[in-house]
Formats: C-alpha cells, structure tokens, sequence
C-alpha cells in the first residue's frame, strides 16, 4: 500500500523512492502549513538580499546609483527646458544623457520625488521586474512544484539577485530589468490584455536594443504582433517628438551615433562582440567593417535558431535565444545587460527531471555569480600570465552567452519545454503558415496526410483554452465529444480569422492542450 493513497504500487514500477515519500508526505501536509512555509520562505529571500540593497543605497554619494542619476537628471531637464544631451550629472561622474528622448519624459516623475525617495522606489523597479522573468522562465519547474511553488518561487528569487548582472543592475539603478519583463511578458504571456507586440514597441523606444525582439516576432511568423511592435515604437516615438523637437532632433541626428557618451566602449565593462574586439585590437582601433561581419555571422544562425523553436513550440527557449543574441550584437552591452542569462537558465533547467540539465543551469548559473571579467583584468597586470588567456578571461560573460546558444540549440527537448502562448505563435500569421512538420500528430491508418489541414489545425487550436479536449473519429462518421465554441472561423488575439476544421478534415483522434500538440 502506498502512504500516499493508499492503493497497492502499480505493477511494475520497484520500490518507493525516498523522493517520492517525501513528495507523499508533503502532499499531506494541511493547506495552512503551505501558507505558513510560504511566507517563511519568502521572508528568508528577502532578508538574504537586504545586505545587497543596503550596501548599494549607502555606497559613497558620488557612486550610489549613478544610471538613477541620470534618469533622474534628464527628468529634471525636460522640467527645466534644458538641453538634454548637454546635459551632466553632478561632479565627479559628469556622466551625459544617452537614451531617447521618451526614456527622459518617463523619468519625470523620478524628478519630482526627492534623491533618497527616488532611490527607494527605484529598488522596487529592480526585483519586481526579476519576479516577472522568473514567473515566465521557471514556468516547467513552478508548475511541477504543484502547491509548493511559492516556496521554490522564492528560492529562485533569491538565487537570482546574487548574479553579478543582476548585483551590477541594482549597483547602477538600471532598467533594463523592466524592459526585460516587458518583452518576455510580451512574447510569453498566454491570453494578454494588451495587443501582442505592445510592450516590445514601448521598449524599443525607451532603449532601442529590445528591438531585437521586433526581428524575432517577424522571423518567428507573427507578423501582425512584429507590425505592432513597429507601429507602438514609432508611435512612442512621435509622441516625444512632438513634446521635445528640438531634442527629439538632436538625438536622433547626432547623438545616437555618438559611441564615446556611453563610456569607454573598450573596457571591462563591455561584454558584447564589438567590445571583445576592440579589446583585442588595443592600442589601435578594430575596423567597424569586422565588427558588422562578426555579428551577421552570430545573428544570421541565432535568429533561425530562434525561428526554429518558435515554431517546434519552445516559446521560452526562443525568447532566450533572443535575449542572448541582444547582448552579443549589441555595440555596447554592459554586465548588468548579462541579467538576460536567467531566461536561458530558466530554459536550461525545465522542470527538473533531468539531471543533466539542472546541473548545467546550476554551473551557468554560479559562474555568473562570479566577477569573471574583472579576474581577468586583474591578470593583465601579471606578467607571467598569457595575455591572450587574461584576454580570454576578460571577454568570459561574452564568450559564455555564445556557448549558451548552442547549449539551448543541442539540448533535448521535453514536452515542458514545447509551452506556447495562446495566440498561434509559430504557426504562421497573416504573412503565411507554419510547417506542417512541427505538428505531432496521430492519424488513421489508411488516412490521407493533408498537410494543409495539419496547419490550419495548429493555428485553430492555439486559439483554444489549455482545458479544451476534442475527440473525433477518422473521417468525422460517428458521435463526438467537443467543448468549445461551435464556429466555423475563430478571430485569434492578432486579428486573423482562421478556419476551423471541417468534418471531413478530423484526422486526429485525440489532442489535448492545446489541441494538435501531444
């Protein structure tokens, strides 16, 4: 008899695991023991990254949050009707305004709060967008805790915010963790309240790089939520044209191509290709020409990497690839930009049943626990270490999120892994369809393969809640069970219509969640 249920084991299966009566035992536990563990849980998380919070709001004044300071420096600007990209932080820093001009009219309420308040909200700007990545990158591993998910919410939390880009994050007070939530809310979400695409725009205006995300949306087939993301980014943009022209002007003809504002492009700091090379070339300057070729030859495969696993339904690991691919082709990509890595990580762990995964999202993600790069700066100064090995150590964040691509591109997928939004993703948009291929299906013996059928089905079903079950016979001759609406086209959250499968074109037996996939 099994403690859990008191049913004989299953024939077959050998003895009980310890894991598995642990697992019994903590099914039985009462509902308000969860409830307590919970909080407990979720307290310990917090108080374990207090001493990080504390230490950078006490840092030295002229080394406490400086990217806050400029944020809040260009709100004050367009307060003011100052110049903004004339503008500089307070001595010794003297650090520019290097964003669209939107990112300085979003930073006008920063403006009006005091420094120190300032400083305090911005905290919450910081770890409640870490929460949202990880509601959506750890989604296999929470659902498979079952009731016991906050607890390893939590757990997850807190191991993430000792990451050395997500340390740098709250060091500098940076956004890109917010623009991190907004285009994995937007890519992953399965029904969202906003037009898909939405949050990408807004992004894209506010810091240009998530305009990677556009690409994605347009290669992956959904074009009509990548026209969006175009359309929201211009539209945010006009805005703030039509409130700071004369900036609006200013940025956009000269300040945007201005490298040098952002800093010193050849240092540490500066994972990205570009940086690995101009650190190679130092003292002398790379040609720009291998800097366009190397990253052609990085993007061009990482996008159809991309490509391919929106469509075979790994939303996650897509979305990852991505991210990664924006820090690598980025001409500035700075440690805190590197916090992308916890998708992957994400991706990489799954649900946890295989060992081999977890261990590698584990060792990934210790060694971007650790301050990697700056060891190796550090050995440049020892003689009797080779340079190109401290070169090499230097450019480890960089060189890691390329070995990161290919880990996600080899690595075996599970069912897990295949969790797609609600709205058709990867099987096409109004620009064409999906392959056929990517569809598992099971067909009547004798049956007819028609592919087209096999399509128009993955996009109907996408459309369908995760609880819809549809069972027909082979050539639609018989009784059935359906749940659903009875409509002959559906409208998906693009806009589309879409036909649903007809009598005769019932070929599956049964599909489940959604409805063509295993």
């Amino acid at each position: 008899m099994t403690r859990a249920t008191g049913a004989p084991p299953a024939a077959g299966r050998g003895p009980v695991t310890r894991a598995a009566r642990v697992t019994a035992r903590a099914a039985g536990l009462p509902r308000w023991t969860v409830v307590v563990l919970s909080v407990l849980a979720w307290a310990a998380a917090l108080a374990a990254i207090e001493p990080i919070v504390h230490g950078y709001l006490t840092n030295p004044p002229d080394q406490r949050l400086v990217d806050l300071n400029v944020y809040r420096s260009g709100g004050l600007s367009v307060l003011q009707g100052q110049p903004l990209y004339r503008m500089l932080t307070q001595p010794p820093q003297l650090l520019p305004f290097t964003y669209p001009p939107l990112a300085a009219i979003f930073a006008v309420p920063l403006a009006l709060l005091s420094w120190p308040a300032a400083q305090l909200v911005w905290v919450a700007f910081v770890y409640v967008p870490l929460a949202v990545i990880i509601w959506y990158a750890f989604r296999p591993l929470l659902r498979r805790a079952g009731r016991w998910w906050p607890v390893a919410f939590a757990a997850i939390f807190c191991a993430a915010a000792y990451l050395f880009p997500m340390q740098d994050e709250m060091r500098f007070g940076q956004v890109d963790a917010v623009l991190a939530a907004m285009f994995v809310a937007d890519c992953a979400a399965v029904r969202p309240r906003w037009p898909r695409g939405a949050l990408i725009g807004l992004a894209t205006a506010i810091k240009l790089v998530p305009g990677v995300f556009i690409i994605y949306l347009w290669a992956s087939g959904r074009r009509r939520a990548a026209r969006t993301a175009a359309l929201a980014a211009l539209a945010w943009t006009a805005g703030a044209y039509l409130l700071l022209p004369r900036d609006s002007v200013t940025y956009w003809t000269s300040a945007i191509f201005q490298s040098g504002r952002l800093g010193n492009n050849a240092g540490t700091e500066n994972q990205s290709l570009r940086g690995l090379l101009l650190r190679i070339f130092l003292p002398g300057h790379a040609p720009a020409a291998l800097w366009v070729l190397l990253a052609l030859a990085v993007a061009v495969p990482g996008f159809a990497l991309a490509r391919r696993l929106s469509r075979e339904r790994c939303e996650m690991a897509g979305i990852a690839v991505t991210a990664l691919l924006e820090v690598l082709i980025s001409p500035v990509a700075w440690i805190h930009y590197f916090l992308m890595v916890l998708i992957a990580i994400g991706v990489i762990a799954g649900d946890g049943r295989r060992p081999r995964r977890v261990l590698t999202a584990a060792g990934t993600a210790v060694f971007f626990g650790l301050s990697i790069p700056w060891w190796g700066h550090s050995l440049l100064s020892d003689p009797a270490v080779p340079r190109l090995l401290s070169r090499a150590v230097e450019d480890a964040f960089g060189i890691a999120a390329v070995a990161l691509i290919v880990v996600i591109a080899r690595m075996r997928k599970t069912g897990t892994d295949r969790d797609r939004p609600g709205d058709g993703t990867g099987a096409g948009d109004a620009g064409g369809a999906g392959p056929a291929a990517a569809v598992p299906e099971v067909l009547a013996p004798g049956a007819a393969a028609d592919m087209s059928f096999l399509t128009n089905c993955n996009r109907y079903s996408s459309d369908r809640d995760y609880g819809h079950v549809h069972r027909a016979r082979v050539a639609g001759r018989g009784s059935r069970d359906r749940t659903g609406p009875q409509r002959a086209t559906v409208r998906r959250p693009g806009g589309d219509r879409v036909r649903r499968p007809d009598r005769r074109q019932r070929r599956i037996i049964r599909h489940r969640r959604p409805a063509c996939a295993p």
